[in-house]
């Protein structure tokens, strides 16, 4: 049996492994899914049809699955799934998804996800992203993998984050940020490119020159996107291993539609 403080509420509908354990005062409704070793700390409240995965810490007040701040959500059976080995600090607030649009809120694994961040319906959450105290998101937010976002601050509905992009701290973005950019302000410029996050997983120092090089070529020499776009694209097979980041900013480029951070 799952280890359930006496004064939590859990539906007997609901399914939680037998290694989850509840904390007081807690509420789960009757269709949550939660898996292997999650741990669930005091007055949370999961409802809605959420899936948990395995191996998350769940802190005290975290709201997760209620209906989404939309309108045009009548009830519909939307989800909200969470994958593996995420910590969601205190008043994190997650919410289901809206028909028309996906129906899907979706958190990937290994996330640190810090105090009071709102996570607003069909936003996409990869992996191993640090997000900061208080980041509001606005629906239909995409974030890619391993980016960090700096505290208060407040990303735009249907706004792209890339892989290793890096958000200052009380940003206003509200068009797309590439991979590998660091961007902040209010609104939002690009400032640099971000190198300690490759070089911590391993990035050799050609590819790392590459990332800025990309860099440059996007945002100090003056060209147009279009341009931009073509002389990056010439990089390719220039750095052993380094085509995976041309590749990745290219694509990202291409599937812009609110614009890039400039």
């Amino acid at each position: 049996m799952a280890q359930i403080h006496p004064t939590a509420i859990v539906d007997p509908a609901a399914t939680l492994h037998s290694s989850v354990s509840v904390g007081p005062y807690s509420i789960i409704g009757p269709h949550v899914v939660v898996g292997e070793g999650t741990t669930i700390g005091p007055h949370c409240v999961i409802e809605g049809h959420t899936t948990i995965g395995r191996d998350n810490r769940i802190f005290q007040f975290c709201s997760l699955g209620a209906v989404p701040q939309d309108k045009k959500y009548a009830g519909e059976p939307t989800e909200l799934r969470i994958g593996d080995g995420n910590t969601l600090r205190e008043f994190c607030t997650f919410n289901l998804g809206v028909v028309g649009a996906g129906g899907l809120t979706q958190v990937g694994h290994r996330n640190w996800i810090m105090a009071y961040v709102h996570l607003a319906h069909d936003c996409r959450l990869g992996d191993d992203n640090v997000i900061a105290n208080s980041v509001q998101f606005a629906g239909h937010v995409e974030v890619g993998n391993a980016t960090l976002i700096g505290g208060l601050s407040g990303i735009h509905q249907f706004v792209r984050i890339g892989d290793f992009a890096m958000v200052g701290f009380q940003t206003r973005l509200s068009q797309d940020l590439p991979p590998f950019i660091v961007a902040a302000g209010n609104p939002a410029q690009a400032q640099s490119p971000h190198l300690e996050g490759p070089r911590r997983r391993g990035y050799s120092p050609e590819r790392l020159a590459q990332l800025k090089q990309i860099h440059r070529i996007l945002y100090r020499k003056g060209l147009s996107l279009a341009d931009a776009v073509a002389e990056i694209g010439g990089l390719r097979g220039a750095v052993e291993g380094g085509d995976a980041e041309v590749e990745a900013m290219l694509a990202f480029l291409a599937g812009s539609t609110r614009g890039i951070v400039r």
